[in-house]
């Protein structure tokens, strides 16, 4: 191992532009990737926000008996994703839209009447709040003649959820492909180095050395590569997300395990390269 080690160090001062191009690559393969996971990140906390408030409201019509009123919440409380049904009164709603719209509130203490239905409102199990649950209780709802109207955000809803989709389709393709193009660069890396260094590796093949022997150095070499190259691609990262929280909007930081991943996979595509460089040059000498 220190024979190896010391190879591929020695690699490096040989040829430290292409050392530092494919570092470059690998940083910049991730930092897309780094950014997208940003993105992904922060929308999947918003959509966490949204879906923590997520519920379906049904109002009632002003002629439902109580009777079906009483037998519709206990339809609802059948429900799997229904994890509570809460009825508000004409008066509580009343007074609700008083305090929390007050800009409004000459307006609703000058009525003679009030204006507002009664409700049920239906709140979903934390892992039933996707559009197709909601959508599905808010229809069954819909069909019960004590029900005049339901509404459960169904413009924005499915909006967010295909964005959050879209985000994550677009950081692995484009990921996909800047990792392809590293590991293109640094196998041609390794392939140069490999040629410089061809009769020593033949003078080891005569003497007996195992091929393993022979690939550990140009192997510790990508993974050094990689290794370096996912560092900086995190700290690229990180300068991004900060400059972007201080000067157009507040993001949050993606989790420790997804930069300790985005590093180690930088040091993947490094020793995936070398290996596939290194297996082509045994197999044809």
């Amino acid at each position: 191992m220190t024979y190896s080690l010391r190879e591929a160090l020695v690699a490096f001062r040989r040829a430290p532009l292409l050392a530092g191009v494919s570092a470059a690559m690998i940083a910049l393969s991730l930092f897309a990737i780094g950014l997208f996971g940003v993105v992904a990140y922060n929308i999947r906390k918003v959509i966490q926000g949204v879906e923590a408030r997520v519920e379906v409201v049904a109002y009632l019509r002003d002629d439902a008996a109580p009777a079906d009123v009483q037998a519709l919440r206990h339809e609802l409380d059948a429900l799997p994703a229904v994890r509570e049904v809460r009825y508000v009164s004409r008066e509580e709603a009343l007074e609700v839209a008083r305090r929390e719209l007050s800009e409004f509130s000459a307006v609703f203490g000058s009525l003679e009447s009030n204006p507002l239905p009664a409700s049920l409102e239906i709140r979903l199990r934390p892992n039933q709040k996707g559009p197709d649950v909601v959508r599905s209780v808010a229809q069954r709802i819909g069909g019960n003649p004590a029900v005049e109207e339901v509404r459960y955000g169904n413009e924005w809803l499915d909006k967010v959820f295909l964005l959050r989709r879209v985000a994550a389709t677009a950081t692995g393709v484009l990921g996909g492909g800047f990792a392809a193009v590293a590991i293109l660069i640094i196998g041609a890396a390794v392939r140069l180095a490999i040629f410089a260094r061809r009769e020593e590796i033949a003078i080891m093949q005569l003497v007996g050395a195992t091929n393993w022997f022979i690939r550990k150095p140009f192997l510790l070499e990508g993974l050094i590569t990689g290794l370096i190259g996912g560092t900086l691609a995190t700290l690229a990262t990180w300068l991004s997300y900060t400059v972007l929280t201080n000067t157009v909007f507040k993001l949050v930081w993606i989790p420790g395990a997804w930069v300790a991943g985005g590093i180690l996979a930088g040091a993947a595509l490094g020793v995936i390269a070398s290996w596939i460089a290194v297996r082509r040059h045994l197999q044809v000498a």
